[in-house]
């Protein structure tokens, strides 16, 4: 049955999203193909409907070798984007409210809003409830701004002993501050046979991609290109560029990312030092940037808050940790047996670090910081900010379809802590505003009405408590706040209420968009000792690490996984 003459390739169809481990092959005369995947690569076999077209004539095997490639990368893309939502659909966002959690959720606020009209005597009732609910946040705050932090660390180890280290940077439009990152990934204290970086790139993002080939890079950098698919956001991405990933430890940095030298030393010697399951370990976060305006200083403090306060409490009450969306560490088969990031979950680092708390890993805080760069204008900031708040969202939706699994994996600290992270900071974007209104509309209308000194007093008392938060935060973070910030911080609040309505119309109308923050508009400045540790923290007994420049030569470029 050959025919004639030389036969055109044959071309690929895309994966179907129920079934991403297959792809079908066709040419002339009905040249089809099915390639299965197992976990670590293939493991399947071809099967074709007329054998006699790819051993006939035409050259078409080396056809198949050719397209083979390109098939298998669209497989692996397709695993990336689905396989948590095909394997555990409920640990997914893909997944919409299940009827229950629509019932849990409206059922009783219709009760409430219905038994406060019939009766309003109840009314006052009900908004103590919610006063509590608020004084038992700020009082959280003020527990952070007295905890004293441990972070984690570990024995010093001999280069010989240390583990192979996978740094994944995911890009999408970053030709900016590409040479930035490359610089700073260069400064790491770690044994570069030791060291496995993949710089992830889109395909569509070709201006990235040629900055990308342009970097004179050695060979620890490798370029993984992600074929164009949905949804196109960061976890997909991280995805599909663990298939490439050597390493028995996975770190994750953004592209606009200065981490500190020995960050990765740090945590792979504590990695060494612990059990198995220490499966996560998150460095603190700052911003490089934060003396440019009011807006970057609002955001250091919020930071300093919550990275060098509020997340060290928890990790000391071994609660889980909402992770930060970079300078996370894992330990890949804790990783991978809790099925990856979630694609559709915008804020995919507060999820798995609650999915490997149900699955009863832990969390740990080491020291060394990674800078990075906050929005300046305001557009910037309610963009990220309303992605921020839609994925806690998604988040605390996902992990309440069975809150029983947190409790089993990480105790009664498990559900305490997606309240007092995730829904406190849905419920205070959406109240923030609305409060100051309320409380500015007592004062004006009701002078004398005991209701207003109570709400004003209450109101008080959580923003000393934020404050306070923040000023030990900064402390720690090594930067000294101006008094004028802390107190204008009541000004900043409201400003999420903005972003959280902006949420809730994504959630129904886009739930999945990914809001991309543009970076590039202030670069770190380059150290002369790069990555100094803050003067006067927690982080400071920290070694200044040596510059060490990178000798950098050749660039391998990633277009299909490793068969």
């Amino acid at each position: 049955m050959a025919a004639n003459g030389p036969r055109p390739p044959p071309t690929v169809s895309r994966p179907s999203p129920r079934r991403p481990d297959s792809i079908r092959l066709k040419g002339e005369h009905s040249l089809e193909c099915t390639q299965f995947l197992g976990e670590t690569g293939v493991t399947g076999m071809l099967g074709l409907r007329d054998e006699a077209v790819l051993h006939g004539g035409g050259g078409s095997h080396r056809a198949l070798e050719r397209v083979l490639p390109e098939a298998l990368s669209q497989v692996w893309a397709e695993r990336a984007a689905n396989r948590l939502f095909l394997t555990r659909p409920r640990a997914s966002a893909r997944s919409r409210l299940e009827p229950r959690q629509v019932i849990g959720v409206c059922a009783p606020l219709g009760f409430l809003m219905v038994w406060s009209a019939l009766w309003p005597p109840v009314l006052p009732t009900l908004l103590a409830g919610l006063s509590a609910v608020i004084l038992a946040m700020a009082i959280l705050r003020i527990a952070a701004a007295c905890h004293s932090p441990s972070p984690i660390s570990g024995e010093i180890a001999a280069d010989s002993a240390l583990p192979v280290v996978t740094i994944l940077a995911p890009l999408f439009h970053e030709a900016a501050v590409l040479p930035q990152l490359v610089s700073a990934l260069n400064r790491i204290d770690y044994p570069a046979d030791r060291l496995d970086i993949k710089l992830i790139i889109e395909a569509i993002d070709t201006d990235t991609l040629r900055a990308a080939r342009q970097c004179d890079l050695d060979s620890r950098f490798e370029i993984v290109v992600v074929p164009d698919g949905s949804p196109r956001t960061k976890p997909r991405a991280l995805n599909y560029a663990m298939r490439f990933a050597a390493g028995s430890i996975v770190c994750i940095y953004d592209a606009e990312d200065v981490p500190h030298d020995r960050q990765v030393r740090t945590a792979a010697e504590a990695f060494l030092s612990h059990d198995d399951t220490l499966a996560c370990l998150q460095a603190p976060l700052g911003w490089y940037n934060r003396d440019r305006n009011w807006l970057t200083r609002q955001f250091a403090l919020e930071y300093a808050a919550h990275f060098h306060a509020f997340l060290p409490m928890l990790s000391r009450l071994h609660w889980p940790l909402p992770l930060g969306g970079t300078s996370n560490f894992f330990r890949r088969e804790a990783l991978e047996s809790v099925g990856g990031w979630d694609p559709y979950n915008v804020t995919e680092d507060a999820d798995i670090g609650f999915r490997l708390a149900a699955q009863g890993y832990r969390t740990g805080i080491i020291a060394p910081p990674t800078g990075e760069e906050a929005p300046e204008r305001l557009a910037a900031w309610l963009g990220q900010r309303t992605r921020w708040i839609k994925g806690h969202a998604q988040t605390f939706a996902v992990h309440m379809r069975d809150p029983q699994q947190l409790a089993r994996g990480a105790g009664p600290g498990g559900p305490a802590s997606l309240f007092a992270t995730l829904g406190a900071t849905v419920l205070s974007a959406l109240l923030h505003g609305p409060t100051a209104l309320i409380c500015i509309a007592l004062a004006a209308l009701h002078p004398g009405d005991p209701v207003r000194w109570t709400a004003l007093g209450l109101l008080l008392f959580c923003y000393v408590a934020a404050a306070l938060c923040a000023r030990s935060g900064a402390r720690r973070a090594g930067f000294r706040p101006r008094l004028s910030d802390l107190a204008t911080m009541p000004l900043y609040w409201p400003l999420q209420t903005v972003a959280a309505f902006r949420a809730l119309r994504e959630l129904r109308a886009r739930p999945y968009f990914w809001s991309k923050t543009e970076h590039g508009i202030s670069l770190a400045p380059e150290p002369e000792c790069p990555s100094r540790s803050p003067s006067s923290s927690w982080v400071s007994s920290l070694p200044d690490s040596p510059c060490v420049p990178g000798s950098r030569a050749g660039l391998p470029t990633r277009h299909a996984a490793r068969g």
